[in-house]
């Protein structure tokens, strides 16, 4: 089995002088996803949650829509394939595109088009001390982070506590599992607040919009793309986000603007 986190020795230079360290380093390693026997692609990954990010993907893909659908998932003996079984057909998508997520993400949906659905009327409010709140414990929740440093983490909130969380060298990884997460434990809040310390892409405001996210949080910067498509969802964008303060770029008044 692969584990995410290996040893490693370094040199470093500082104030003039040498010093030999000991520490880790996060774990990016090839990882195949097989459906119904059929190779669909290799994902480049921190091997945790493994099997929800198989699952997840295949539903931010559109691929499947809950539990219901798949018959087995399984992380094969060597760690580096999950096989899935649905208990359905499932036509591979033959336009895979290079997304611009970290570690090469991959994407069969059209990002320029709406999800199947619309958060416009949704009408989750929270106040700006909440939202920073929810992003403190995203940094407390960080335990990989703080062991080796390189790794992406996102949280689903129900605007009080942090439900589940998911580390990955991939920032859109993360959010496959986060949805493979709530679908193997069955975990849908009312209240959906997804914090994350990557960077907003088009891909990741996509998946968030498949988790019917009203509400999505980042420690970076949006694209201009992502602004755009959350005015269409209408998901409320907000970035730069610490303990002390963040930035709105999008329907703001889930937040008191």
């Amino acid at each position: 089995m692969i584990l995410p986190r290996k040893a490693i020795q370094y040199e470093k230079y500082e104030f003039k002088k040498w010093e030999h360290h000991e520490s880790e380093t996060i774990v990016e390693t090839p990882v195949s996803l097989t459906v119904n026997n059929h190779v669909w692609i290799t994902f480049m990954c921190t091997p945790v949650h493994l099997e929800a990010m198989a699952v997840g993907f295949l539903y931010n893909e559109g691929i499947i829509q809950s539990m219901d659908e798949v018959a087995d998932v399984r992380l094969c003996e060597h760690g580096d394939n999950v096989d899935v079984w649905l208990n359905h057909d499932a036509e591979q998508p033959t336009n895979w595109r290079r997304t611009s997520g970290c570690t090469g993400g991959v994407t069969a949906v059209d990002l320029l088009a709406k999800p199947n659905v619309s958060l416009r009327e949704n009408r989750l409010k929270v106040q700006p001390e909440a939202i920073l709140g929810l992003v403190e414990k995203l940094f407390e929740s960080q335990e990989l982070y703080r062991d080796t440093g390189g790794v992406h983490t996102s949280a689903l909130s129900d605007g009080e506590t942090v439900l589940v969380a998911a580390d990955d060298i991939g920032r859109h990884n993360t959010l496959d599992k986060i949805a493979g997460l709530c679908l193997i434990k069955n975990i849908w809040p009312e209240n959906r607040i997804l914090i994350t310390t990557g960077r907003i892409s088009s891909e990741m405001l996509q998946k968030a919009a498949q988790l019917s996210v009203p509400i999505l949080i980042s420690r970076t910067s949006p694209s201009s793309l992502s602004i755009e498509m959350a005015e269409r969802y209408g998901i409320t964008l907000i970035g730069y986000a610490r303990t002390h303060r963040f930035k709105v770029y999008s329907n703001g008044h889930r937040v008191g603007l």
